[in-house]
C-alpha cells in the first residue's frame, strides 16, 4: 500500500507500484510510471514521461523528466527512464528526451548529489557517483562506475568512459576514455585511476596492462599509429579492446 501525503498531488492517470512513500507537496504528473518501494521526500516533482524503477530515494526539490532545455523541442512524445536503487539528492534535474533519441536514461545504484543536471537524451550508466552541481549538456554518455566530482561542466555529445575519476571543477569538450584520471586546467589526462581500479578488483597485472596501453596511446605517434602499436605489442584483453574501440570511434577526439 502506498503512503501518499494529503498535501501531495498524484494525477489519476499516474501508474504507481506498491509501498511508495510520497511526501507533502510532491507532484506526480500524468503519463508517469513508478515502481515499488520508492521514497519521495517533500517537494519532489515527477513530470510527464517519467519512468522510475524501484527502491529509489528522491530528495526535496528534485525534478525528474523535466521539459528539455532545447529550443528544437516541439512537444514530441519522449520519456525519461530512471532505474533502481538510486539516491537523487536535493534539486537534481533530469530532462526527458527530444526527437533526437527520444529517451533520457539513468541506470541503477547511482548517487546524484545536489544540483546535478542531466540534460535531454543523456545516457547515464550504473554505479556512478556524480558530485554537487555537476552539469551534463545534451546527449552525453557516461559509462558505468565513473566517479565525477563536483562543479564539472561537460559539453554536449561527449562520452565518458567507465571507471574514471574526474577532478572537481573540470571543464571539457572532448571524450574521456575509460580507467583514467582527468584533472587540472585545462582538463587533461593525469594517469590511470589506480586506486579506483584496485577497489573494483582489477588485478595488478591488468592494471599494469592498462597503464602500458595508455603509455602507448598518449605517446608521440598519431592516434592511429599508437593504436596499431598497442595491438601489436600488448595482450588485447576485453578491457584493452574497450580502450581501443573507444579511441577509434571517438567523434570529438579523446582528451589530451
Amino acid at each position: 500500500m502506498n503512503q501518499i501525503s494529503p498535501l501531495a498531488f498524484v494525477h489519476p492517470e499516474a501508474k504507481l507500484g506498491d509501498n511508495n512513500i510520497i511526501g507533502p507537496f510532491c507532484y506526480i504528473d500524468r503519463n508517469t510510471v513508478i515502481g515499488d518501494n520508492n521514497v519521495f521526500q517533500n517537494s519532489v516533482t515527477i513530470n510527464y514521461g517519467a519512468r522510475l524503477g524501484s527502491n529509489n530515494e528522491i530528495f526535496p526539490g528534485a525534478s525528474i523528466s523535466t521539459k528539455p532545455q532545447d529550443l528544437k523541442f516541439r512537444g514530441e512524445e519522449t520519456i525519461c527512464e530512471v532505474g533502481d536503487n538510486n539516491s537523487i539528492r536535493e534539486n537534481v534535474t533530469i530532462s526527458r528526451g527530444t526527437a533526437s533519441k527520444g529517451t533520457t536514461k539513468v541506470g541503477s545504484n547511482n548517487l546524484l548529489m545536489e544540483c546535478v543536471h542531466i540534460a535531454h537524451d543523456c545516457i547515464i550508466g550504473s554505479g556512478e557517483i556524480i558530485g554537487n552541481s555537476t552539469k551534463f549538456a545534451g546527449e552525453v554518455i557516461v559509462e558505468d562506475n565513473a566517479i565525477i566530482s563536483a562543479n564539472i561542466l561537460c559539453h554536449q555529445f561527449c562520452r565518458i568512459g567507465g571507471y574514471v575519476m574526474i577532478q572537481g571543477g573540470s571543464r571539457f569538450s572532448m571524450d574521456i576514455p575509460p580507467y583514467i584520471i582527468v584533472g587540472k586546467e585545462p582538463a587533461r589526462y593525469m594517469g590511470i585511476n589506480l586506486i579506483g581500479l584496485r577497489r573494483r578488483g582489477f588485478s595488478n597485472e591488468l592494471i599494469e596492462l592498462i597503464h602500458n596501453t595508455y603509455r602507448i596511446l598518449y605517446g608521440t605517434g598519431t592516434r592511429a599509429e599508437n593504436i596499431a602499436k598497442i595491438k601489436n605489442e600488448l595482450q588485447v584483453t576485453p578491457e584493452i579492446q574497450h580502450i581501443i574501440d573507444f579511441a577509434e570511434t571517438s567523434q570529438r577526439g579523446i582528451i589530451k
